[in-house]
């Protein structure tokens, strides 16, 4: 193993400049939610080229909506579509394995508040930015050049090997839910989120929904006799943020958790209502996201979420007799803690990609619990197959001037390399 670690690093460096450029050409795609189409089209290519068995299909949400994990949605889906390649071991003697990863990004927000502008990618003192630079296509592209590398040394795994570009992780997850519906499973799965070159050994859940107010309008000169849909949504908030403290108490907290004051965090990310400046507005509609602890059952919390806004709502004169609507869409995302799987797959999963990153750096493998969700929850929860979350260091995700620092990129694709070597064995081409 030592020999071929050698020889997998050394053609990950020799491809190094090519990934790059896979990664600023994949980045320049905006492939918000809705429009990823370009963005997959590209690596439909990028795979077939390879001699990836390719499938590409279009999500019907009748084939899924009765699953596990499965989160409602409010919009279309002809736009959905999800690409597979598979390598196909000709042994068999290999564990199989999905290497996972999400091609939407997040909305780029105003423009001017980019130094670049974010679908333009560039490379600066060792860091690419551009919106989904880190979250994560350079994951994606640590995946394929990982599998290049083995290619440049004359090997192939010795499982068969299952590469998932999917949509939907930003807002449902539906996307990697797709494809477990599909048949895709595997003895373990992979997924390069970005989180520093830390295995992920939980992650939390999310619940995203929104509250629908109607107010009395009037002119504003008569403001007295009118009921104010969005000034009324003012308490109902302060309501939710004190059940986000309750919610975060050391004896609601799981052990992978106990040591964060706030891992559960509220957050009110969208709001629209009123019609006119000078008009009462009549409506109001605001979206939160709220977290949950792996454990925590969706609908108790679900319960108390509705619990706690009628309750603040009956303390307002109008609201108490034209009660909210809340509205649920997006992510009903159960937590996943890969920490609590002591299965002879999870452990021998772990141990190998130990090794792998020590291989690489020299240091051990260090474990961390994050306060997000990916899609590591679909494969450890619902098709017993380890999830182990492992990518680049990334920087402003979500966020202005998003970065992913190369060198690590570069560090995950070796150590991703050498996993695969491992966990699956090899053979020759």
């Amino acid at each position: 193993m030592q020999d071929l670690n050698a020889r997998l690093c050394d053609a990950v460096d020799a491809a190094f400049d090519r990934q790059v450029d896979f990664l600023s050409e994949l980045t320049a795609h905006p492939s918000t939610r809705g429009n990823e189409q370009s963005a997959q089209e590209f690596m439909a290519r990028q795979l077939t080229a390879r001699g990836y068995a390719l499938d590409r299909w279009q999500i019907d949400v009748a084939e899924i909506e009765h699953l596990p994990g499965f989160s409602p949605v409010l919009g279309p889906y002809e736009d959905a579509v999800n690409v597979v390649g598979t390598h196909h071991a000709h042994t068999g003697k290999g564990r199989s394995l999905i290497l996972n990863g999400h091609i939407d990004v997040v909305p780029e927000g105003p423009l001017d508040m980019w130094d670049t502008p974010p679908f333009e990618p560039r490379v600066e003192d060792g860091w690419l930015y551009g919106r989904g630079g880190g979250d994560m296509k350079a994951g994606l592209a640590s995946n394929l050049f990982a599998l290049d590398a083995l290619t440049a040394c004359g090997l192939a795994p010795a499982g068969n090997v299952f590469f998932q570009s999917v949509v939907e992780e930003e807002c449902t997850g539906n996307g990697a839910l797709a494809c477990l519906a599909r048949g895709y499973k595997a003895d373990a799965a992979l997924i390069p989120e970005p989180f520093s070159e830390k295995l992920v050994t939980a992650q939390l859940g999310v619940l995203w929904f929104q509250v629908h107010l109607k107010g009395l309008p009037t002119h504003v000169a008569y403001a007295g006799t009118g009921s104010n849909a969005i000034e009324a949504a003012i308490p109902l908030i302060g309501a939710l943020r004190e059940m986000e403290h309750r919610w975060n108490a050391a004896e609601r907290r799981t052990d992978d958790f106990a040591h964060m004051d706030h891992a559960l965090n509220l957050n009110v990310g969208k709001i629209q209502g009123g019609d006119w400046a000078s008009s009462v507005p009549a409506w109001c509609v605001f979206d939160v996201r709220m977290g949950l602890f792996p454990g925590q059952s969706i609908d108790d919390a679900k319960a108390e979420i509705e619990t706690v806004i009628l309750d603040a709502a009956r303390q307002n004169a109008f609201l108490r007799n034209s009660l909210p609507e809340i509205v649920y869409h997006g992510f009903h995302a159960e937590g996943y803690a890969l920490s609590q799987d002591s299965s002879a797959r999870a452990v021998s999963a772990i141990d190998a990609l130990d090794r792998a990153h020590c291989a690489v750096g020299g240091d051990a493998l260090e474990r961390t619990a994050i306060t997000a969700t990916t899609d590591a929850r679909f494969f450890g929860l619902y098709a017993d197959t380890p999830a182990l979350v492992y990518g680049p260091r990334a920087e402003a995700i979500h966020g202005f001037n998003e970065r992913v620092e190369l060198e690590s990129m570069r560090r995950v694709t070796k150590a991703t390399a050498m996993f695969i070597a491992d966990w699956c064995g090899v053979e020759t081409r």
